[in-house]
């Protein structure tokens, strides 16, 4: 009776020196930063047709986003507003504003750079901007105001 007794005691000691191995290289692996996949995914910005949006930066030194659209429609469009709303600032309301200098009209294929002012400082450097882009047009030859939406998400950078 004792040989089985200690058998089984050798037996569980046997899973708990695995599982404490375990526990601890999960810890080392968690403490490294292999279960954060923010640090590896960049960011995002998309919009709907007729627009792509080509490029974008989230600049400190600017104080906004810079977003480079192009133009993917037949006609020529006349961006008159590019707004994010619903902005964080590193999961806090951010404020951006409503309206940004766009540029005059941007033919079929062709690029155009928009900055929208969101009051960014050098403090911001590092946290994450995730909002809601909504692009304002009117297609050449016409005045019904057209709407484009998306979203961006990227880290601000100096």
């Amino acid at each position: 009776m004792q040989k089985k007794g200690q058998a089984a005691m050798e037996f569980l000691m046997t899973y708990g020196w695995a599982i404490l191995a375990a526990i601890i290289a999960i810890g080392v692996l968690a403490y490294f930063g292999v279960f954060s996949p923010g640090k590896y995914v960049g960011g995002s910005a998309v919009v709907t047709a007729p627009f792509y949006v080509d490029a974008w930066n989230v600049d400190a030194s600017d104080g906004g986003v810079n977003l480079e659209l192009r133009n993917n429609g037949g006609d020529t469009y006349t961006v008159s507003a590019v707004s994010i709303t619903s902005a964080t600032l590193g999961g806090a309301t951010a404020t951006c504003t409503a309206t940004a200098t766009t540029p005059a009209g941007i033919a079929s294929g062709a690029t155009g750079t928009v900055l929208v002012p969101c009051g960014l400082t050098a403090n911001d450097v590092g946290k994450n901007l995730k909002g809601d882009i909504t692009i304002a047009y009117t297609k050449s030859g016409s005045t019904i105001q057209l709407t484009s939406t998306g979203t961006i998400a990227e880290k601000v950078t100096a």
